[in-house]
């Protein structure tokens, strides 16, 4: 059967506009839009082989919607205008490319695509539908089929069943009922995606509704009677049109939907005009007749720069060859060749995403591309072959995992050394990680390995998703037949072993020191800390949780004292309508929420409170409530049975400034600014016989900006050891140093940091609580007396629009997208980022910098001390009593000697019996 390919290239178009970010040409102009609709193409050529193709975008206009219903679409703002410029693009790519493209006069994408679909089902074809539309659901048949190219959903008449709930037959029944906000097409007020699939399955269609809505009680019945004279409208609104007279457009009926001949010439002279230099170089060194390429990366406009990436893809392997390994005779060859190999790819397959509780189900080995194996140790399901003893295969693996002389790499190889340490094995020998290659080359974009192999080796692989499936339906690994089961492993360790080669090139100079020299070294001090974990104190917060919550009743009390009645606190809606309502606050510069009513989000709250006493203690409310829920109730449930101990992850590979974050629990947000929030942090004690040492830099960011813009008031403060806010207020508000107050001290501090992060005027003076103008006079009064800081920021704003990236001191890259956007807002975001992002990744890097000093020390000194946590700039060991003074003396001066910079590290130290003593 032949294959009709249809894309709805309006629906991409927006799609792509919203999901790209603000990327810009050579000469500026936004192409973002074009950029995202070129990849897709590309990729649907790659992915769906078809005999005829089309790619259909709406006509300016009304069309008869319009006539039928006035308020079509009414409320839709107008087309951005760095979208309006990209259309023109769009159009010449889609033709260069050599896709047919229609666009009919007052007729929508919908409808066209509609009446192409059923051409090509009486012609006996097989209709692909590349959109993201809900509405073209109900064109599926079993000739037709839905594709998203950016979800990678494929839907099918089950598909749609299995999504929607109800049969593409039904799909327009369906949207007349739940309405169409996109569109602004009217449903039955209150009747949501699940009301309606009830009422379809009862009634059987939606013309069966409208005859039994007497049936229906309740308000919903009131409200479905109400809409019977709009539903037949709101019907027709939302059906596609399938019998479009395209005679005009398309005089040939489908033949003149065969594919053309692109134009290379015209695309490489497009691609230069865009700044695609990516596809620019495909296009040059492949030959005319050449297979489609692979989807691009974002690295044509970011990524590179300097020109360091390779001219084109490596070149995937002719044949793949993935073998199961059930016999010994097997685990024999592979074992040999792992020993003789120059680098091999390993990962495991588990029961389990926690990695202290982790099992094995099966191993992947991969050392030469296009080849691997994957050894299944625990699958169950009936007719599972016999598969090798887990212990007796594990036993065999140690030596060689253990083996530091034996090179490995890997995908997040962190997750795997904890997953082979639970089975008793010390994972060595890693020299490579490609999350960790990637977040040091692109750290704007993800790292998860289906999009690395996108990416970088133009290769769609088989997803998690793709052999367990999803939600209430997805199986475990282990329940996954060998055969798939085989080709997911083994493509995982195939992959990666590819990946790696891909990505060596890219890490060059400082970005090579920036991985070697910091993120490898850190990942295994990090699988150290986590392996260890923390104390945690649980009689101590379940006692502070019943405070806690003897604090909310008082306080429940009291609001419901100040409101004049019992409502739900937690509730938006009620707490609404009690203070603009009944209380009658003004809402005047209140924001409003999505659907019309005033927002009670914390920034709201807060500023009422300045004049009103039931904001203040909502507030105060939320604040333990949360206190309560995040930590003090949540954090003993996530006390590990085996360890007594509480296991945080740490992530390399999340913040592009390098910062490290922590989850499950979060270690890193417990809030420290009231007496609730740093009483959890008595809950985090020392073993007995040990006590808890902190220990952070004093002052960094300050202390990095000196360095950076090498000011030389700011450098010779530090360098004198002076208190800097009080050399600050100094020097800004014109006083000698002894006589600077504390209210200056702290206004200095305010500008201190506000200033170096880009506030402004106005954000300064809401600070301080002072007018805009005085805030201009410190502001004006500070670059004065601190120039090299003003002439800093200057010259990395324009870096940062020059190259389109920051540095950090150690040469870590921090991408910036928006920095040329010419939404001004967007823009001025990323020029702030310029100025921040160098502070907050030089911090990074120096505290993990400490981290591996430190561990090293304690390693080479054999100490008992660990560590325990990283909390931004702060690192938390746990000393045993006899090591301490020589922590307290050795901690400072490793964490200060890490780095040489134009102005001294200083580390501040402290101990005590838990986290909070130790502060």
């Amino acid at each position: 059967m032949k294959t009709l390919l249809l894309i709805d290239g309006s629906s991409y178009l927006y799609r792509a506009f919203h999901a790209m970010p603000d990327l810009r040409s050579p000469d500026g102009r936004p192409v973002g839009a074009i950029y995202g609709m070129v990849n897709m193409l590309r990729r649907l050529e790659k992915e769906v082989a078809s005999d005829y193709s089309a790619c259909i975008f709406d006509a300016k206009g009304k069309t008869f919607r319009d006539a039928l219903y006035p308020e079509y679409k009414a409320h839709r703002p107008p087309m951005p205008d760095d979208l309006r410029s990209q259309v023109e693009g769009v159009h010449a790519v889609v033709d260069a490319l050599g896709w047919p493209r229609l666009v009919v006069d007052g007729v929508e994408a919908d409808d066209v695509i509609g009446t192409l679909a059923r051409m090509g089902e009486a012609a006996g074809l097989r209709v692909v539908v590349s959109t993201g539309d809900k509405d073209i659901a109900q064109l599926v048949t079993p000739q037709v089929t839905l594709v998203n190219t950016m979800t990678n959903e494929v839907l099918d008449e089950a598909g749609v069943q299995e999504k929607f709930g109800v049969a593409p037959a039904r799909i327009v029944d369906y949207l007349a009922l739940i309405g169409d906000k996109v569109d602004n097409v009217p449903g039955v007020d209150g009747c949501g995606p699940k009301t309606a699939v009830k009422w379809l399955a009862e009634f059987g269609s939606l013309d069966g509704v409208i005859a039994r809505a007497d049936e229906v009680k309740g308000k919903i019945g009131d409200k479905l009677r109400a809409s019977l004279a709009w539903l037949p409208t709101a019907r027709e609104l939302v059906t596609i049109k399938c019998d479009v007279d395209l005679s005009q457009d398309l005089p040939h009926a489908l033949a003149g939907l065969a594919p053309c001949q692109r134009d290379a010439a015209r695309l490489a002279e497009l691609y230069r005009e865009f700044g695609f230099r990516t596809f620019l170089r495909e296009l040059e060194a492949a030959a005319p007749e050449t297979a489609a390429p692979a989807a691009g990366s974002m690295d044509d406009l970011f990524a590179d720069p300097a020109g360091t990436l390779p001219a084109s893809l490596p070149a995937a392997p002719a044949e793949r060859h993935y073998e199961t390994v059930l016999t010994d005779a097997q685990l024999d060859g592979w074992l040999a060749r792992l020993a003789a190999a120059k680098v091999t790819s390993v990962d495991t397959e588990t029961d389990s995403l926690d990695p202290m509780a982790a099992r094995i189900v099966g191993v992947s080995v991969s050392v030469t591309a296009g080849e691997a194996a994957y050894i299944p140790l625990t699958h169950h399901y009936a007719g599972v072959p016999d598969q090798l003893d887990r212990d007796a295969v594990l036993a065999r693996l140690k030596p060689w995992l253990e083996d530091a002389s034996r090179p490995k790499l890997g995908q997040n190889l962190k997750y795997d050394r904890h997953v082979f340490a639970n089975h008793g094995i010390a994972l060595a020998g890693v020299v490579d990680d490609t999350m960790l290659q990637s977040y040091v080359v692109e750290s704007h974009e993800r790292h998860n390995m289906d999009d690395l192999a996108r990416r970088h080796l133009g290769e769609t692989t088989l997803s998690y998703e793709d052999v367990c499936g999803k939600g209430a339906k997805q199986i475990g690994f282990a329940e996954v037949d060998l055969d798939t089961a085989t080709r997911y492993a083994a493509e995982d360790a195939d992959i990666t072993l590819r990946l790696a080669s891909a990505l060596a090139p890219m890490l060059e100079g400082r970005l090579e020191t920036v991985y070697r020299d910091i993120e490898l070294p850190v990942a295994d001090v990090l699988f150290r800390m986590e392996r260890h974990g923390v104390l945690i104190d649980r009689e101590r917060l379940q006692a502070q949780s019943h405070g806690l919550g003897l604090q909310m009743l008082a306080l429940e009390t009291r609001i419901h004292e100040l409101a004049g009645q019992s409502f739900n606190i937690n509730s938006p809606k009620q707490l609404q309508e009690i203070l603009f309502g009944k209380l009658g606050i003004p809402t005047k510069g209140v924001k409003k929420t999505a659907s019309g009513g005033y927002s009670t989000d914390e920034s709201v709250l807060e500023q009422l409170a300045l004049d009103h006493p039931l904001p203040k203690q909502i507030l105060e409310y939320r604040g333990l409530a949360k206190l309560k829920s995040t930590y003090t109730d949540k954090l003993p449930q996530l006390i590990n049975p085996q360890t007594c101990r509480v296991h945080t992850s740490y992530s390399q590979a999340v913040a592009v400034t390098g910062r490290l974050s922590s989850s499950d629990p979060n270690l890193q947000n417990i809030p420290v600014r009231t007496a609730e929030g740093r009483r959890v942090r008595e809950a985090f004690v020392a073993p007995p016989g040990h006590v808890i040492v902190s220990a952070d830099y004093s002052q960094i960011e300050l202390r990095i900006m000196a360095h950076l813009s090498g000011d030389e008031g700011l450098c010779a403060a530090f360098a004198a050891g002076e208190d800097i806010h009080r050399a600050t207020a100094a020097e800004v508000f014109g006083v000698a140093r002894d006589e600077v107050s504390s209210e200056q001290r702290r206004a200095a501090k305010a500008i201190n940091f506000g200033l170096i992060y880009g506030m402004g005027e106005y954000g300064l003076a809401s600070q301080l609580d002072i007018s805009a103008a005085a805030a201009k006079v410190y502001k004006d009064s500070y670059f004065r007396k601190f120039p090299g800081v003003a002439d800093y920021m200057a010259r990395t704003r324009e870096e940062a629009r020059e190259q389109g990236y920051v540095e950090t001191a150690f040469g870590r890259r921090l991408y910036l997208p928006e920095i040329r956007s010419s939404n001004g807002a967007r823009r001025a975001g990323a020029e702030r980022a310029a100025i921040n992002a160098p502070m907050q990744g030089t911090a990074a890097d120096l505290i993990k910098l400490a981290m591996i000093a430190v561990q090293r020390y304690l390693d080479e000194a054999q100490l008992g001390s660990r560590l325990v946590m990283q909390v931004h700039d702060e690192l938390v060991l746990e000393v045993p009593e006899a090591e301490l003074e020589l922590i307290r003396h050795k901690l400072p001066e490793l964490m200060a000697g890490v780095a040489q910079l134009k102005v001294p590290l200083l580390a501040e130290l402290g101990a005590g019996e838990s986290w909070e003593a130790a502060h």
